[in-house]
């Protein structure tokens, strides 16, 4: 059953003379995503099979770039999340998707994937370097003064370092046969390469981009960096640097009449977001996975036996060793150690945003939800800690959990942003027929995709 909206009536904020200064959150959430798909998973397939699948990244990317603008959508009109929306269909929604969200993230594996690079280039212990990683990653979360704004420059840095070494890897080591094989790639749409498991496949196209709850926290981005509705809420600031924010009421909704000014506003930021989203969400993640899956054609191509893990680039950098000079190895090395490093903090952000919005809105609504959102940040911290310094490797119920919780929330989360769009906004907002189309296809992709990924791995553990 629907819970009662309790409304305040606000204008809709006049969109800003400069745009630019708005660019950041499709950024964020591409650059946040981008170390297990571009760095790992999709070069990974270009040197077992070739770039024949890259058409399926692009099938991937515009699916999540539907996702996360209906995700826009509700806190553009509301000032909300779409998480506290869900829990206006349902209280409990947003418990669901932060415990989904724990358990997908409970290994620390992006920190230690950052700390085995590092260890690659200066030598080390990577558990000690993990645990380094994860302190530095919740140190920089704590003193910023506005937490997105540190992330956003964090990410942005880091999209600027692979941009410039997938521009210099391109230039120096990628060959006439790797390009034209980047060009059929793109164009010949619904092959599939032999060789490869089908959840492998499935999973790299569902999840180019980002994946399971960093698609959610678009509301939360967008709402920090005052699009729309969202100005009217204050920011998450640090408790150490950070100024004191009003305290909003966490079951409130902003609405806005729909006269003439207001929807020529709505129009405006409805238009930019959708073109911030496209060009920094959309062109740079299909430019970075076709760029840095063009460079592993070029160097490990047909090398038989790679891992599907993080020491596959640990071959290719020395093959790019062996190409261009020692200089650009460490310099692949460096820069993926850094990504993933943008990745862990990036992943600690979200997960502890997520279950920080769903407490505040739902079962503490008078506590502050910064003070919650750092709790949890350190409290993920700690148990990364633990984790790694206990010894233990990864084991098989997590990654089964985390292949799975993934593509279970976002067939979840797709079918509900349909509802709250139709149901809980005024009708010149709601979303029309052909996007609601492209839910309902990303419904049943992620559905599948989470049944076959089930499916499998028990058969795998049942064998």
């Amino acid at each position: 059953m629907t819970q009662p909206i309790r409304c305040e009536m606000r204008d809709m904020p006049p969109p800003p003379h400069n745009y630019w200064r708005l660019v950041g959150p499709g950024i964020v959430a591409g650059g946040v995503g981008l170390s297990s798909g571009e760095f790992i998973l999709w070069p990974f397939i270009a040197s077992q099979v070739g770039l024949v699948l890259l058409w399926g990244a692009l099938v991937g990317v515009v699916t999540q770039f539907f996702l996360n603008m209906e995700v826009e959508r509700y806190t553009l009109a509301t000032g909300e999340t779409a998480v506290s929306g869900f829990n206006r269909l349902w209280r409990h929604w947003g418990l669901m998707f932060a415990v989904l969200a724990y358990l997908g993230n409970l290994w620390p594996g992006w920190a230690m994937s950052a700390a085995t690079l590092a260890g690659y280039l200066f030598g080390g212990s990577p558990t000690l370097i993990a645990v380094v990683v994860l302190v530095l990653a919740g140190t920089l979360l704590t003193i910023a003064p506005v937490v997105y704004v540190a992330l956003e420059r964090l990410i942005f840095v880091k999209v600027a370092a692979v941009l410039v070494l997938v521009v210099l890897g391109v230039t120096l080591a990628v060959r006439a046969e790797s390009w034209r094989a980047l060009a059929n790639g793109f164009t010949h749409v619904g092959s599939f390469p032999d060789g490869l498991g089908v959840p492998l496949v499935f999973g790299a196209i569902a999840y180019a981009g980002a994946g399971g709850a960093q698609n959610l926290c678009q509301s939360n981005w967008i709402r920090d960096k005052g699009f729309g509705m969202g100005a009217y809420v204050p920011r998450l600031v640090s408790p150490i640097t950070g100024s004191d924010a009003a305290v909003t009421s966490a079951a409130t909704s902003y609405v806005f009449e729909p006269t003439g000014e207001n929807m020529r506003r709505w129009q405006s930021w409805w238009r930019f977001a959708n073109l911030e989203q496209a060009l920094s969400f959309g062109v740079v993640t299909v430019v970075t996975i076709g760029l840095m899956s063009l460079l592993a054609h070029a160097t490990v191509f047909g090398q038989p036996s790679l891992p599907n893990d993080v020491s596959f680039l640990r071959l290719e950098a020395d093959r790019l060793r062996d190409m261009v000079g020692g200089w650009f190895g460490a310099l692949f090395l460096g820069v993926g150690a850094f990504s993933l490093f943008g990745t862990s903090v990036g992943i600690i952000d979200y997960t502890s945003r997520l279950a920080a919005d769903v407490l505040k809105t739902t079962y503490l609504v008078d506590a502050s939800e910064s003070q919650m959102y750092f709790r949890l940040v350190w409290g993920m911290v700690a148990l990364g800690c633990v984790i790694l310094l206990s010894g233990l490797s990864q084991p098989m119920t997590l990654l089964v959990i985390s292949a799975s919780t993934a593509g279970t929330m976002m067939c979840a989360y797709s079918a509900l942003l349909i509802a709250i769009n139709r149901r809980l906004l005024i009708a010149p907002l709601r979303i029309g027929v052909f996007r609601t189309i492209v839910l309902i296809w990303s419904t049943l992709l992620f559905g599948a995709l989470a049944a076959l990924t089930i499916y499998t791995q028990v058969q795998t553990l049942l064998r």
